[in-house]
């Protein structure tokens, strides 16, 4: 079975795409003897990891990839592989993808971190996968990096064979533009349009009529796969995870309550609110807490949305409608923010808080009368493509990842 995995190991390596890369791949590294990568399902976390091994790693016959979800470790453990390989194969550095799915796959990482001190391994797995909550104290020893699904930036580089730079944050508060000659892009706002509806993942390339087919597959495939094992949760419940979903998809974007997901579901608001968090944990929801003073841990959530707008179009058909456009506006914005791994709060003055400024979202004709008086304010337009003071167009928050 060994020869078996290591040809699979070649095969996925020859095949793998080498015309674009995720923006994670130039900074990540392996310098840590324990490095993980963690994301949803189908954001490019495998491809990533084949094209750092094709590309950086020289002396292939001191690697080895595998994916922990083949039927090989029902019977053997990864431990025992990995040691084999280790001992007779003088293998150093590990691939281990899928890790989520291997029951012991903490206590395992944690013994071979311990028995062999110049062993490298890097594993990949489900946004679920917190090591900070793992019994086996990997947070102090892992680097773990986190890949979202493409940004708008890497999506017309990726379509258009561009090559747009990440924008910083607070220089595009300044006024400074993505690229000087981004408004004269051709289509750009055809093309945002676009990727908010068949973007989101790097798959949007290979067929335009299945590509919310394979979203809902992923949809599926985190719940009866990821959360039934992780959560370790009866099949009878799992169905209240889809219905939340969809739930979610239906509603326009506001105050979430975990009493009226329960009174819908027909289920008690304590389990509402646990099930909404393990949808957040495996990177299907995001969850907005208030920007407010006091203890952060018993703040409750004021926001819930879809992970990503190519969802809620995958789950409701009705997004296509003027109707849906507030939730579309509002996620794409949101789902850019959490993508660039900054924190995003629900404000009271405004749609929403990053450090200390403030943006409303809204249309071409949206007014400041929401967040009039606000010292550092921003209105955030869709439908427009030249900034002015205090005025950002919506898609270059797509280029601040």
């Amino acid at each position: 079975m060994q020869k078996s995995l290591g040809l699979i190991f070649e095969r996925l390596l020859d095949e793998v795409d080498s015309d674009f890369y995720r923006y994670l791949y130039s900074s990540f590294n392996i310098n840590n003897r324990l490095t993980g990568l963690v994301g949803p399902r189908g954001v490019g976390k495998t491809t990533l990891l084949l094209q750092y091994i094709k590309n950086k790693c020289d002396d292939r016959s001191k690697v080895f990839y595998f994916s922990a979800d083949h039927i090989y470790f029902n019977d053997v453990t990864i431990y025992q592989f990995v040691e084999d390989l280790v001992l007779t194969e003088g293998i150093e550095l590990f691939f281990i993808d899928e890790i989520h799915r291997y029951k012991n796959w903490n206590q395992e990482l944690k013994n071979l971190y311990d028995a062999f001190p110049s062993l490298k391994i890097v594993f990949s797995g489900s946004s679920s996968l917190d090591l900070i909550k793992g019994s086996y104290d990997l947070s102090r020893r892992a680097k773990l990096y986190r890949l979202p699904g493409l940004s708008f930036r890497e999506y017309l580089n990726f379509s258009q064979a561009e090559n747009f730079p990440i924008v910083d944050f607070s220089q595009l508060l300044l006024g400074k533009m993505p690229r000087e000659n981004i408004s004269n892009f051709p289509k750009l706002l055809g093309h945002f349009k676009q990727y908010l509806q068949q973007g989101f993942y790097p798959f949007f390339m290979e067929d335009a009529l299945s590509y919310y087919e394979k979203i809902l597959s992923i949809v599926e495939k985190t719940i009866y796969e990821d959360i039934a094992n992780f959560y370790q949760l009866k099949t009878t419940n799992l169905r209240y995870f889809s219905k939340i979903l969809r739930f979610l998809s239906t509603i326009p974007p506001g105050k979430i309550s975990t009493y009226n997901i329960s009174k819908n579901m027909g289920i008690d608001d304590k389990t509402a609110a646990n099930y909404l968090n393990i949808l957040h944990e495996t990177g299907l929801v995001e969850v907005l807490y208030p920007a407010e003073t006091g203890n952060v841990g018993l703040r409750k959530p004021e926001k819930a949305f879809l992970s990503n707008t190519n969802l809620h179009y995958a789950l409701q058909s009705n997004a296509l409608k003027d109707d849906g456009l507030g939730t579309i506006r509002e996620l794409f914005f949101v789902q850019s923010i959490k993508g660039a791994g900054l924190e995003i709060l629900h404000s009271k003055a405004g749609d929403y808080q990053i450090d200390d400024a403030v943006f409303e979202i809204g249309g071409k004709n949206k007014t400041t009368t929401q967040i009039k008086g606000q010292k550092n304010a921003f209105l955030v337009k869709d439908d427009i493509l030249l900034p002015s003071h205090k005025t950002i167009p919506l898609p270059y928050f797509g280029f601040i990842y």
